[in-house]
């Protein structure tokens, strides 16, 4: 489902190829379940509702999920 907090193509297109650069890479022992573009449309969907982390909709990230990859990339997005 899309939120109006979503990223459009054009806006994914533009921070693809810049996500490398802002978020670490960290050992990981299996494959995220989730895609980059959906843990930052969680991040952004919490940060323009300001919602409670255990409130986003079901149909994104779990909280934990989409507050850890915050946690592992905050020195740049904070």
């Amino acid at each position: 489902m899309k939120y109006s907090s979503s990223l459009t193509d054009a806006e994914w297109e533009f921070l693809e190829p810049l996500l490398p650069q802002i978020l670490s890479a960290k050992k990981r022992t299996r494959p995220c379940n989730w895609t980059k573009r959906e843990l930052l449309d969680g991040i952004l969907y919490q940060l323009k509702n300001g919602c409670n982390w255990e409130d986003l909709p079901k149909d994104l990230p779990p909280y934990s999920t989409v507050l850890l990859a915050l946690a592992f990339s905050g020195e740049v997005l904070v």
